[in-house]
């Protein structure tokens, strides 16, 4: 009796995607009048295999044959696997064929394959929605509040007003709850805006309301980042915790709300709250020059 063949299993996260095995290096792309033509055809051919973190069509350097290369980042390696394998040498969208391989990359010190950056909000929903559907999951905001006056005193932003302009600040709870797997998670966001105008209320006003934006979008990414998304190769997805659940899970709404009311703002670790936005470093990558020579126009 033949043996059964071995489950392929794959973990997604909500995170920067950094792996070499995610990311395929697309070349022998002949010349075309717009670079935005070999986007398209690019993005269609490869996100058939899967979700795309992004796309990146480049010029080939000017000691180079005419025509592009691409780099496209997918979110699991089993797909950009897939993609390789049926892509490349495939003339696809050309009459040539491409020369698909996997890259490899020098890591920079600000983006380890250790330590990914949290996606931004609106990846994370495109994620969620790709591997859960639009109604496996919805999120709400437990508190939103403005906590420019914490720390000391009101008082003192009447000073700040002065030269520097006043800090508008807002720390937001946002939880999101998985459906169809019985799980939520909370995450939390702050955000800080300046007004060097304080004589302009319409500015005031929109200063404000990117500061209750920004806390919320990156509430709802950190909260993301507490599932792992378990994917099986025959597209079954289930959920688990990451090692990064902390106490606001644990808290109760009320007890939340009391932290926030006695937590001052000197007590915030603001650092770990600014990822929302930031993007992979994309230098230092290098291929096999060996593999990609031998296809020829």
């Amino acid at each position: 009796m033949a043996a059964a063949a071995p489950v392929q299993v794959d973990i997604v996260d909500f995170k920067i995607p950094t792996g070499n095995n995610k990311t395929l290096f697309v070349c022998n792309i002949l010349p075309r009048e717009f670079e935005a033509e070999v986007y398209d055809c690019i993005f269609k051919v490869f996100s058939k295999f899967g979700l795309l973190y992004s796309v990146r069509v480049c010029r080939n350097a000017a000691v180079a044959e005419p025509g592009y290369y691409a780099i496209v980042k997918f979110y699991s390696a089993l797909n950009a696997g897939r993609a390789q394998n049926d892509t490349n040498k495939q003339c696809l969208f050309q009459r040539v064929p491409l020369k698909v391989q996997m890259c490899t990359k020098q890591w920079s010190t600000k983006v380890s394959r250790e330590n990914p950056l949290p996606l931004n909000s609106i990846k994370c929903q495109e994620l969620a929605n790709y591997y859960l559907g639009f109604n496996g999951w919805c999120s709400r905001i437990i508190a939103l509040q403005n906590i420019s006056g914490a720390g000391g005193c009101e008082e003192n932003t009447q000073e700040l007003a002065q030269p520097e302009g006043k800090n508008i600040k807002y720390i937001c709870i946002m939880e999101v709850k998985f459906i169809n797997y019985g799980k939520c998670c909370r995450g939390i966001g702050v955000s800080e805006e300046v007004d060097q105008d304080t004589t302009d209320p319409l500015n005031f006003a929109l200063k404000l309301g990117r500061a209750q934006k920004a806390a919320t979008q990156k509430a709802l990414s950190d909260a993301f980042q507490k599932i792992l998304l378990i994917v099986l190769g025959n597209g079954k997805v289930s959920l688990q915790w990451s090692s990064e659940q902390d106490e606001t899970d644990c808290f109760t709404e009320e007890e939340l709300q009391t932290q926030l009311e006695v937590q001052s703002v000197n007590d915030i670790s603001w650092s770990q709250f600014e990822h929302e936005g930031q993007e992979e470093i994309l230098s230092d990558l290098s291929f096999n020059t060996e593999t990609i020579e031998g296809i020829g126009t």
